[in-house]
């Protein structure tokens, strides 16, 4: 099984009605603790790597990294997935490390800073789509700046995200804009921008309708019903992480998060791809600051990386389970990228 498309996985998705958790990753650690939870629960997996992951890690290293985990897992089918492309250059070299899946993400320049047109955004996500589908590979497109609808604030998370404040019209994406977007482009999968960020602070109280725009997604997938729809920055921040982070020398401020029943909401009406990495790093801070603390003597490095991967496990079980995700690794036939390549050039 091992490696699929993103479009394969989210049209099983779709049918069965699920949604698949896309974590964000960077090094060993964060691969096998997420793996042995899709193993433990039988549930499909996106595994994906933004630019400064690359960055951080080096694609050759990601690559051999990622042949390991498939390997290891075969069981279990696998999406390699290029989170928040800035351009055709990082989608390609992405493909060409085995990359599966790519994201171009078109709505901010490549700068990754200034909010593009239209124009820009449909061309550029356009091309990456006639490139990754002639070699049987997904693309995901965004619509939309992402970021908060509190502070009016792009997305600055990972070095990208638009600068300066944004008009509300910038940080919501226009249902009408949807159904031209999809039908100029062809992506397998549309990112709607709604209200979410990047990082730990997204909201400064429980996210309400002012914040939190879900009826963006309805009203997206009523017009698009049969278009897989993502929603990023959707962490939940949990409180308990926060907690423990901070009873041990940490300094997190008060934030709320995405909550899950608004996850399962988005499910219900057409998201198939739910972004999370934020829950991912709090898991592993609070687990090694833990171990730093109880054991200030303590210098190996695998003994504070143990717990942080017992703790990632614990938390990707939680998601595979709350988006009706497990379950479903051993109904899904792979597809080549070769047939893939064939399927979307007929």
């Amino acid at each position: 099984m091992a490696r699929i498309t993103l479009r394969q996985l989210l049209d099983h998705a779709a049918e069965h009605d699920y949604g698949v958790p896309a974590f964000n990753i960077s090094n060993m650690e964060q691969g096998l603790a997420l793996m042995a939870a899709a193993d433990a629960t039988d549930s499909p997996v996106i595994l994906q790597m933004s630019r400064g992951a690359r960055a951080y890690a080096n694609d050759l290293i990601l690559s051999k990294l990622l042949d390991g985990l498939t390997e290891l897992y075969p069981q279990i089918p696998v999406c390699i997935h290029l989170d928040h492309g800035n351009g055709v250059d990082t989608c390609v070299t992405a493909i060409q490390h085995g990359f599966t899946s790519v994201m171009m993400d078109g709505s901010l320049m490549a700068d990754g800073t200034t909010p593009a047109d239209y124009d820009y955004n449909a061309g550029i996500t356009r091309r990456v789509v006639e490139i990754a589908h002639a070699a049987g590979v997904s693309v995901e497109g965004e619509l939309g700046v992402l970021g908060s609808l509190e502070t009016r604030q792009g997305d600055q998370e990972d070095g990208h995200g638009a600068t300066g404040v944004l008009e509300e019209h910038q940080l919501l994406t226009d249902p009408d804009e949807a159904v031209r977007f999809v039908a100029d482009t062809g992506v397998d999968a549309l990112a709607i921008a709604m209200g979410t960020s990047h990082g730990a602070y997204k909201f400064t109280k429980e996210p309400d309708g002012s914040v939190l725009a879900m009826h963006v997604i309805e009203e997206i997938h009523r017009r698009l019903p049969d278009t897989h729809l993502v929603m990023h920055g959707s962490s939940s921040v949990p409180t308990d992480l926060c907690q423990i982070i901070n009873d041990h020398g940490g300094a997190i401020r008060p934030t709320w998060g995405v909550p899950m029943e608004e996850i399962r909401r988005g499910i219900r009406h057409g998201v198939r791809k739910v972004n999370i990495d934020t829950d991912i790093r709090l898991a592993i801070t609070a687990a090694v600051r833990s171990v730093m603390w109880d054991n200030p003597d303590e210098f190996d490095p695998r003994k504070f990386m143990a717990p942080a991967m017992t703790a990632v496990t614990k938390l990707a079980t939680e998601k595979f389970e709350a988006f009706g995700t497990a379950g479903h690794a051993a109904t899904i036939r792979a597809t080549s990228l070769r047939d893939m390549a064939k399927r979307y050039a007929a």
